[in-house]
């Protein structure tokens, strides 16, 4: 990866390409529940969500072998995906960029309305 396409991110974007391809040829319960994990699972991701391209592609193997298996999605993934993902991304506190940008905000209001008095 060169310096533009890490600047810009063409390259996840060939990535994910390349995934939604995968998820494409899966049987439609299975394109529902990548659909649905894709979206919970970028809540979890850093700036880039650079940290999410391996996660996401152990994902969609997980999801190919088990379809190719003949199991089902509630099999595999079980009722609550959205625990299903906080577990892939650590524990179930886990928190978010949203969580981490919060806490700063929260600090350097804390701080200038600290420097007023």
């Amino acid at each position: 990866m060169n310096f533009f396409e890490k600047i810009t991110g063409s390259d996840m974007t060939k990535e994910m390409k390349v995934l939604e391809a995968r998820a494409k040829v899966l049987p439609v319960e299975y394109q529902m529940a990548w659909k649905e994990i894709n979206s919970c699972l970028w809540v979890h991701g850093d700036f880039t969500g650079r940290n999410l391209m391996p996660i996401l592609d152990s994902v969609i193997e997980l999801l190919e072998v088990t379809s190719a298996d003949g199991q089902s999605v509630e099999e595999v993934l079980g009722d609550d995906i959205k625990g299903f993902c906080a577990a892939l991304v650590g524990n179930k506190g886990a928190k978010t960029f949203r969580d981490k940008w919060r806490n700063q905000l929260n600090k350097n209001v804390a701080r200038k309305l600290g420097g007023l008095k």
